[in-house]
């Protein structure tokens, strides 16, 4: 920080105090996407923001059961500092909790001052930096999916969905969500500003979607990343739970985080005025540019490898197979919702793929960087996509399968060298590693299933 942005922090605190806020939570994604922060007293600002908050680099290796995994430049270097300095241009105020603010923030090495190498956000930055360099500019529609559970002493998780209606996809109102859930969630996350659009109940009792808007690529993972948070602590502050998992029960469908993905690009003077979807052209095959046409070969070809980053988990592989409407199979259609990658009906600046493997438990970063970078790989390489499907999907005699489960998909990461020099080896290195672990912990862990199927008869 400069003397020159003091002012400004200034400014930003004095419109805190005057709105009646004294706290600030500055939060940043770790390597899953859960958000790591801390409260930041506003009187103690300029002191975050010029020295920055430390926190220990090993948060990224972490495990969701507090475990730290062996990463390079954790534990094997003494567990070392990371710095994060809260990004003041992103301060929101938290709806529900009268008297603090939030803000991303931005983590560095204190050593270099350069990016985090495990930072997701920054991950991505570098994926966009390729892409300004071919002249286009990735934007981006989330939409994601969350069960919603309540407690419920005596069952094998205790939790419950909630409700536990059934046939009731696509609708909104008391009849599937009969306290309002739904109507409080989006009034909150409106108010936090982070674009949310529409919400609706899904197929399953106590299953959920809500859309955002479409905007840059950075700014939309942003807002993702914003909005998990946010639903959680909106379900927590109820005594209920929030899961973005992919399949939390065997009875029921799995989450999708369903990704709409264009490029801008503009003419060869930059004026804005000539900014056009990339992806539009009424002569063009499909009613599709050859851009939009070598981004789908691209997603197509590194399907693969990308499937470890949209569906990051060992639980992940049990939301697929058929009648599921959760790709399985590598293809591609034109409106056909059994398809990997989706091309709705919309031409001219509604021109996009839909990228239908992502399960919302993926860390919105890694999902929307892998997906740019093959994009990207593809229009670099200037191919055709294969024909596109059509009819109903899940025909393994016509498309070839993804990977069936994490250690597949990790391999396959691994495997694709021009995926994996676009993101950035270190990068790739230390989630492979910390996802490996994931696999070896489960592989050790004896399940309720095992137990009840072999317990009383071996």
């Amino acid at each position: 920080m400069s003397a020159h942005d003091i002012p400004d922090i200034r400014r930003h605190m004095e419109r805190l105090t005057a709105e009646g806020v004294d706290v600030v939570r500055v939060i940043y994604p770790d390597l899953i996407g859960t958000d790591r922060a801390r409260d930041v007293l506003v009187d103690h600002l300029p002191s975050a923001c010029e020295h920055g908050l430390a926190f220990c680099r090993a948060v990224y290796h972490t495990s969701p059961q507090g475990d730290v995994v062996p990463v390079a430049g954790g534990l094997d270097a003494g567990l070392p500092d990371v710095t994060v300095r809260p990004d003041l241009s992103t301060l929101a105020p938290l709806p529900w909790e009268p008297g603090v603010a939030t803000c991303l923030g931005e983590v560095t090495d204190p050593a270099t001052g350069a990016p985090a190498p495990e930072s997701p956000r920054d991950l991505l930055r570098t994926v966009l930096t390729r892409c300004a360099e071919q002249g286009l500019r990735p934007v981006v529609g989330p939409e994601l999916e969350y069960f919603l559970l309540e407690p419920a002493p005596g069952t094998p998780t205790g939790w419950r969905r909630a409700p536990e209606t059934t046939g009731a996809v696509y609708t909104a109102g008391l009849r599937a969500d009969p306290d309002n859930h739904l109507l409080r969630t989006l009034r909150h996350l409106r108010d936090l500003g982070i674009g949310v659009i529409t919400g609706n109940h899904e197929f399953d009792g106590g299953q959920y979607e809500i859309n955002l808007t479409h905007s840059d690529a950075l700014d939309a993972a942003d807002r993702s990343f914003r909005f998990k948070a946010a639903v959680k602590e909106l379900a927590r502050k109820e005594g209920r739970l929030a899961t973005f998992m992919a399949k939390p029960f065997g009875d029921a469908g799995g989450s999708g985080f369903h990704l709409h993905l264009s490029c801008d690009d503009s003419d060869e003077h930059g004026d804005e005025k000539g900014v056009r979807n990339a992806f539009d052209d009424p002569a063009g095959a499909y009613g599709l540019s050859a851009t939009a046409r070598h981004a789908v070969a691209g997603v197509v070809a590194h399907a693969p490898a990308l499937a470890a980053l949209a569906n990051p988990t060992v639980n992940s592989y049990k939301r697929f197979g058929p009648d599921t409407l959760a790709p399985w199979l590598i293809d591609w259609g034109l409106d056909n919702r059994s398809a990997m990658v989706r091309i709705p009906p919309e031409r001219g600046s509604g021109a996009r793929l839909e990228l239908r493997l992502g399960d919302a438990g993926a860390n919105p970063y890694l999902l929307v960087a892998g997906t740019i970078a093959a994009a990207l790989l593809g229009i670099q390489a200037g191919e055709e996509p294969p024909a596109p499907l059509e009819g109903y999907g899940y025909d393994t005699s016509r498309s070839a399968v993804l990977p069936t489960d994490l250690s597949a998909a990790l391999d396959a990461l691994e495997a694709d060298t021009a995926l994996t020099d676009l993101l950035g080896k270190g990068f790739v290195s230390s989630f492979l590693t910390y996802k490996r672990n994931e696999v070896e912990r489960f592989q050790r862990h004896v399940t309720d299933w095992e137990f009840t199927e072999y317990a009383y008869h071996l």
